[in-house]
């Protein structure tokens, strides 16, 4: 970890956060609590909220190891808001599904889990070795008979938009933000960072959330989410999709988890609270008419 930030970092969190914030930092160097998700075993799990996963810890540091009887991995690490984000898609038997900043993979396996027998999903990422990466972790994870509803897509997110108008009834989009906790680890980058990088993402961020509100079905659901600290990148990017999108409204849903904090248009799971996040989300679905 970075021993101490640079100044116009700090004082552009301290801003969001005021007293807050030295013990949001502190909490962001320290390891974060994992969970273990078992996509396709029948187990509850040990985390009450969160059925199907297990806290890690040290005693089962050889589960991501384990495999089923036909040779799948049984357990993905992952945080446990993200299997949160992915599940408040409510996904309905036979949805066309668009995961559209699919990787590393950890929130599409929670998607293929509620495939049913009819769904389909679209596991789409840019990035060709990202995107190596996550048809791994669908080979390593998921049955083939599931894995024949699931296809990996090497799209500009931007597109579909313009080339999928109005194809999918559920979304998710899992936005490319800041990632302070990451950021935090990497000397280089917080020793490069400005807050125009904040800016920037932000409209990258809402580029991406309009062209999923454009592919989303009159009716359909879309869930927008960052791991990112900054409502510039999270409330305010909802905002001005409902400002711009009339088709679009915000939804509001019922606390995910009892560590889940309220913003004006989601829940943001912060690790000072929890020791895991930082996590945004927020849901919204597209009226069938004005």
């Amino acid at each position: 970890m970075v021993s101490q930030p640079p100044m116009q970092f700090n004082d552009y969190y301290q801003q969001v956060y005021g007293d807050r914030w030295p013990g949001l930092l502190k909490s962001l160097e320290q390891k974060e609590a994992q969970v273990l998700f078992a996509p396709f075993a029948q187990e509850t799990g040990d985390v009450e909220w969160l059925p199907g996963c297990w806290w890690m810890t040290a005693e089962r540091a050889n589960w991501p190891t384990e495999r089923d009887d036909d040779g799948l991995l049984r357990y993905y690490v992952l945080d446990p808001a993200s299997v949160l984000v992915a599940r408040a898609l409510m996904v309905n038997p036979g949805d066309q599904i668009l995961d559209m900043c699919a990787a590393p993979g950890g929130k599409t396996l929670v998607l293929v889990q509620t495939l049913g027998q009819e769904g389909l999903l679209e596991a789409n990422e840019l990035s060709p070795a990202r995107r190596a990466r996550l048809t791994k972790v669908i080979q390593q994870y998921v049955p083939k008979t599931l894995r024949q509803r699931v296809f990996v897509k090497g799209k500009d997110a931007l597109r579909f938009g313009l080339m999928a108008k109005e194809s999918y009834d559920r979304i998710l989009l899992d936005a490319p933000c800041s990632g302070e906790r990451h950021l935090l680890a990497n000397t280089k980058e917080i020793n490069q960072w400005k807050p125009k990088r904040v800016s920037s993402l932000a409209k990258k961020q809402y580029s991406l959330l309009a062209s999923g509100i454009e592919a989303l079905k009159p009716g359909g659901r879309l869930v927008y989410s960052t791991c990112a600290l900054s409502p510039e990148e999270n409330d305010q990017v909802i905002a001005r999709a409902l400002k711009k999108k009339p088709l679009v409204s915000s939804v509001e849903t019922p606390q995910p988890s009892p560590f889940a904090e309220r913003t004006e248009y989601g829940w943001i799971h912060l690790p000072d609270k929890c020791q895991f996040g930082p996590l945004y989300f927020a849901v919204m679905e597209k009226k069938t008419e004005l």
